[in-house]
């Protein structure tokens, strides 16, 4: 068996069916390419089929526009029992230059699950580099604000 593949990088073409009526993508297009990332992400990790239990912290912080070349990098920070905590960052820049700016960035859940839809253990992914170690301990910090947020929204019934 190989070895689990802990980042993957996908790109697409902004086309003009991805944009809205201000001449920028939907952010909505942009949360699909994240989503179809994350998942290439986690089954390359896992070696299953994944499905998203959380997005998150979705910060679009430049616009995308049409003709644009997108490229989505995902790569596994933190790894539970059967969940996977995959750090995304989204790119753009036109094709004919390729001056690469950030657009977006986010954290998004995985869980691996069977084929009768149960939770399957995955590898477990350890920080090595310095780079690692912090991304890591972010991935903790986050699930500890999440649930924090899930008291909170469960205490004003939404």
């Amino acid at each position: 068996m190989t070895a689990p593949q802990r980042d993957i990088t996908l790109r697409f073409l902004a086309e003009p069916q991805d944009v809205n009526f201000g001449g920028k993508v939907h952010g909505g297009a942009v949360m699909k390419w994240i989503d179809l990332a994350a998942y290439a992400c986690a089954a390359g990790w896992s070696g299953r089929y994944c499905v998203t239990a959380y997005a998150g912290g979705i910060r679009f912080v430049a616009p995308i526009h049409v003709g644009s070349l997108v490229e989505v990098v995902a790569q596994v920070i933190y790894t539970g029992n059967s969940s996977m905590h995959i750090a995304l960052q989204v790119h753009a820049c036109d094709p004919k230059s390729l001056n690469r700016r950030k657009t977006t960035h986010c954290v998004v859940v995985m869980v691996a699950v069977d084929e009768t839809g149960h939770k399957v253990a995955v590898p477990q992914w350890l920080p090595e580099t310095e780079e690692d170690k912090k991304q890591y301990e972010s991935a903790k910090k986050l699930m500890e604000l999440r649930e924090e947020i899930a008291d909170e929204m469960a205490r004003l019934d939404f």
